[in-house]
């Protein structure tokens, strides 16, 4: 019977376990709102005529540390770039001409 009691304690305290880590974790932005976080940061004086992100997040990995981003682009008349906006925070990871 000992044995009966030990396992529903283990079961209950994974479950608690792994509900206050999923509940911890702060949940993805929405990569609409991710572009337009990114597009209010890249624009200042130039105008952006066109701009792109991709829906699915991915794993970036940059100096050594490892991030869930969102990979987009912004076009302007002089030069088009590519960034990698941080999935949770909305934070740029980095710049690329393109």
């Amino acid at each position: 019977m000992a044995w009966k009691q030990w396992l529903v304690a283990a079961a209950v305290g994974a479950a608690v376990v792994y509900a206050i880590r999923s509940a911890s974790k702060p949940p993805l932005l929405a990569p609409e709102k991710a572009l337009a976080m990114a597009k209010a940061a890249l624009g200042g004086s130039r105008a952006i005529r066109g701009s792109w992100i991709q829906s699915a997040p991915e794993r970036y990995e940059k100096d050594g540390l490892t991030y869930t981003v969102y990979r987009g682009g912004v076009c302007r008349h002089d030069r088009d770039d590519e960034f990698f906006v941080n999935a949770y925070t909305g934070a740029i990871i980095e710049i690329r001409p393109l």
